[in-house]
């Protein structure tokens, strides 16, 4: 317990937060954060992609009362995508862990300590949080919705066999190293990303740990999930099955 105390101290998380119209959401999002994390080392890296609803504003106004060391504005001039979004909060990311997650309160930063914990529990590389295990479930979506997701996580599950209950949700805390090299192989971008990663991070034989979140739909603002990426989702499960096809094929034939 003593050793677990003395590494939580000398550890700092980098919270990289993607932003795009989310003015409604953020001060909250950050007041949550700091309300969760009182004893953590942390910093928040928030990387807006050029929002026209004055979300940058909002930030800059709360850099002023918690401070520009704490709350980062790393913005770029448009939408580029979820995972150059994470590359780019990376590169200014000062801890050794990092945590990636939504800010449109989908993600409860209340959960941030159980993460933080089991990590120094268990020495986990990467600890996700999971919908679909005893404690976890989603909040507000109709059946549809919960049948998309479900439905495509037992897709993912049955070809990629990836280790994790939840290979769509984007929750999560690395080891900065971890992330930096796994996110250096992925291709993928938008909402496939997140399963792209936890794949090749399981391929890659980095430990994995669960924690069990709540998930709750956006109270504010709109959804970016539509059917562009729900096809996107299709295309990038057949990449990857594909390229571990071929990778099995290449072992067996040596």
């Amino acid at each position: 317990m003593e050793g677990q105390q003395k590494n939580k101290e000398k550890n700092k998380y980098s919270i990289i937060v993607p932003t795009y119209n989310e003015r409604l959401n953020i001060a909250l999002l950050v007041y949550l954060i700091f309300k969760h994390l009182r004893d953590v080392d942390f910093e928040i890296i928030v990387v807006d992609d050029g929002s026209p609803d004055g979300t940058q504003e909002i930030i800059k106004q709360l850099q002023q009362v918690y401070g520009e060391d704490r709350i980062l504005l790393r913005a770029r001039p448009r939408k580029l995508g979820l995972g150059t979004a994470y590359v780019h909060g990376l590169k200014h990311a000062s801890g050794n862990f990092v945590v990636i997650m939504d800010a449109d309160l989908s993600h409860h930063p209340k959960y941030l300590p159980s993460f933080i914990k089991k990590q120094l529990d268990t020495g986990a590389s990467i600890v996700t949080g999971t919908r679909y295990v005893k404690g976890g479930g989603v909040h507000g979506w109709n059946l549809m919705r919960k049948l998309t997701s479900r439905g495509a996580n037992v897709l993912a599950h049955t070809l990629l066999w990836p280790g994790v209950s939840d290979l769509t949700g984007s929750f999560r805390l690395y080891k900065k190293s971890v992330l930096e090299d796994v996110i250096s192989s992925c291709v993928s971008k938008g909402y496939v990303f997140q399963m792209e990663m936890i794949v090749r991070a399981s391929r890659k034989g980095y430990h994995i740990e669960e924690v069990p979140i709540t998930f709750v739909d956006r109270v504010y603002g709109s959804s970016k999930l539509g059917g562009s990426e729900i096809v996107e989702y299709l295309k990038g499960l057949a990449y990857l099955l594909l390229q571990w096809s071929a990778i099995r094929n290449i072992s067996s034939d040596k």
